[in-house]
């Protein structure tokens, strides 16, 4: 955070332009192709040099919370820095959820914020709020420009931030009287930075050597990989380097699709909800190779119990998040792709590899004691079922987007996500109304593939009003809304720890179905098994045929409790297993 200090390059006179021209000019500059907001009073100035520019595409949200979502979503499925603007005072607090959200989940996003002209800060004027202040803890960094000769670099420097190193949320402050005043600065200088990454870091030598000293010792090892292999865009170098050395892999929630989820080696998800036998596979590794990972309570559960016995080699970007929760053996601060490339290296020079035959045969027989599954029921959509289906009509490279409630777990658990980019959901804030918007964001940036958003009935409801967004610039999402008309998880750990005391967890939802039609979208009640294949394709073919929102409202059994789970503050060795079929 900070208010940024003029800065004068030298350069002859030339023309004249307003701070707001400038903004325009450098998002240009940045490459930037699509802005979701809301105008307003004090942003007012800048939307006008939009409009008299002609040549970005502008998104109209239906709230700001909305819009934040969406340049999450869209910056998660390029990888690029989703772009959010809107004024000041309401319209610059409604973001707070979003950057706080992008921050957890290490989501670049650039937010442009309009504010009361410079005199008045301080006085409580008029849709006044402090930004700066807000902000400080929630993003990555953020700025209040002073002067219109600001802009151009301010604006390069933050789309920089934004997207380098550990990516996350930058927001800039513009008072009323920066967008008005002239500059002879009207995009700055140097290369394109809203795409790229920058430098990245290769990791020590001397660390990497000692991390391969480990594993050819080892005998029972096992790769954690998380977002920040998805970041780095490094899926290839964890594949490669999980076969060559045959090591097993689980990815967490924000790295589904880092590792083919059907692939041998895969493990699954560890934690809270993961499979038994990931919990089981770190609990007794001996040594654990943790990369982009950040090592939360929902992966780790008690601490002491997680990998009691392992040497942990720890892979990071963010050199403050190695040894924070779990003390590394081998910290190793580095880029992903470039770590992992070195590791691969390696051990390829070594004169023999390590058999790790005995490892893979005990996990075998975990798979075989604690496997994935549920029972199903007459008459009845279990909300698993229902996402296999999904998982069954959607191709490799198409894009899941969740909210935040059971149905993300059973979504994390039952949908085969294959490749980096497919799954785009809330981790680390856990965002109630983040699946529509982001799904939107997600589209606009990869209208090639179709887009599901898989959502829960309350979650769905937080932001529904997205709806109209998405009707208004035909974006045809699919939104499978499981409906046990409960907030589910709430009533889950209500029912299992508070002697099924459901207090204010049931919920009186709409007709989604009919919701989505009278927003002109289109909609369609699932009630029986049998309707669920046959819904989903309609929902997708209606979609592009109408280049229209569809939101399928279905039933689930609102008794299905997500499984496995481990009680907090458990071991994660301590899981209550899935109720499978009898055999």
């Amino acid at each position: 955070m900070k208010n940024h200090s003029q800065r004068h390059h030298h350069r002859a006179p030339g023309p004249r332009h307003s701070g707001a021209d400038a903004v325009i000019a450098s998002l240009h500059a940045q490459g930037v192709e699509v802005i979701f907001g809301m105008v307003g009073g004090q942003i007012m100035p800048v939307y006008d040099a939009l409009h008299r520019d002609g040549k970005l595409r502008h998104i109209i949200v239906g709230h700001e919370q909305g819009g934040a979502h969406m340049a999450e979503g869209f910056a998660r499925a390029t990888g690029k820095a989703g772009v959010v603007m809107t004024t000041s005072g309401p319209g610059a607090t409604n973001l707070v959820t979003g950057l706080a959200d992008a921050m957890m989940d290490s989501t670049p996003v650039v937010a442009i914020t309009g504010q009361v002209p410079s005199h008045l800060l301080g006085n409580d004027a008029f849709q006044e709020a402090d930004m700066r202040g807000i902000t400080m803890p929630i993003t990555k960094h953020n700025y209040q420009l002073t002067s219109p000769d600001q802009v151009a670099s301010v604006f390069a420097e933050a789309f920089h931030i934004a997207v380098s190193g550990r990516p996350g949320p930058v927001l800039i402050d513009l008072p009323k009287d920066v967008t008005v005043a002239q500059t002879e600065v009207a995009s700055a200088l140097g290369p394109r930075l809203a795409g790229g990454r920058g430098a990245v870091a290769k990791g020590h030598p001397m660390q990497i050597e000692r991390a391969l000293q480990l594993i050819k010792n080892c005998r029972q090892p096992v790769i954690l990989a998380g977002g920040g292999v998805i970041h780095a865009e490094a899926s290839a170098e964890l594949k490669a380097l999980a076969e060559y050395l045959d090591i097993p892999v689980t990815s967490t929630l924000m790295g589904l699709g880092n590792f083919p989820g059907d692939h041998r080696l895969s493990l699954g998800m560890p934690g809270m909800h993961g499979t038994g036998y990931a919990n089981l596979a770190l609990y007794n590794s001996d040594v654990l190779i943790c990369v982009g990972c950040r090592l939360d309570d929902r992966v780790t559960g008690q601490l002491e119990s997680f990998a009691p016995q392992a040497k942990l080699v720890h892979i990071d970007v963010d050199a403050s998040e190695i040894s924070k929760c779990l003390p590394a053996a081998v910290p190793i601060v580095g880029d992903a792709k470039p770590v992992l490339a070195a590791l691969l290296t390696g051990a390829q020079a070594w004169e023999s590899r390590p058999d790790f035959g005995a490892w893979h045969k005990v996990m075998a027989t975990w798979r075989q004691k604690y496997p994935m599954g549920y029972r199903a029921k007459d008459g009845v959509i279990l909300p698993q079922q229902a996402v296999q289906e999904i998982s069954a009509v959607m191709g490799e490279e198409d894009i899941v987007v969740t909210g935040v409630g059971q149905h993300q777990m059973f979504t994390a658990q039952y949908y085969t996500f294959r490749r980096p980019r497919t799954l785009i959901t809330s981790g680390g804030l856990g965002t109630m109304g983040f699946g529509l918007p982001a799904a939107i964001g997600a589209k606009v940036a990869r209208p090639e593939r179709r887009v599901v958003c898989i959502d829960g009935d309350g979650s769905f409801l937080m932001n529904v009003q997205e709806l109209c967004t998405a009707v208004r610039y035909r974006i045809p999402v699919v939104v499978a809304v499981l409906k046990n008309c409960n907030l589910g998880m709430v009533r889950q750990w209500q029912h299992m720890f508070f002697e099924q005391r459901h207090s204010q967890s049931d919920l009186a939802c709409p007709p989604y179905d009919q919701v989505a039609k009278a927003f002109g979208a289109l909609g369609r009640r699932v009630e029986r098994p049998e309707d669920l294949s046959p819904s989903l394709r309609w929902a997708f073919q209606a979609a592009e045929a109408q280049q229209l929102p569809v939101v399928l409202d279905i039933m689930v059994d609102p008794e299905e409790a997500v499984l496995p789970m481990v009680p907090a503050g458990e071991p994660n060795i301590n899981f209550i297993p899935c109720r499978v079929e009898e055999r």
